[in-house]
């Protein structure tokens, strides 16, 4: 692992869950420490991305949350902008 990428250590959620804003969602591990991740909104999980053991790079898209009513996009952006 580089400092650009972490590996998901637990999902503290799963597809399907509701979730508040600020509520941590994902332990990931990087070089330097192990995080939990929060929600950066509420919402429901509609899909997860990555899975446990997966490297992903920093920024990267893990997980959709979808507002009430939302609708899955078609395409998943591989990164947050």
């Amino acid at each position: 692992m580089n400092q650009e990428e972490g590996e998901i250590v637990s999902w503290l959620v799963s597809e399907g869950d509701t979730v508040a804003e600020g509520q941590p969602i994902v332990e990931i591990e990087t070089d330097k420490a192990t995080v939990e991740v929060e929600a950066p909104a509420s919402g429901v999980i509609a899909k997860i991305v990555h899975r446990q053991g997966d490297v992903v790079p920093i920024n990267g898209v893990i997980a959709v949350i979808l507002a009430p009513g939302e609708t899955m996009p078609d395409e998943i952006p591989e990164s947050i902008s």
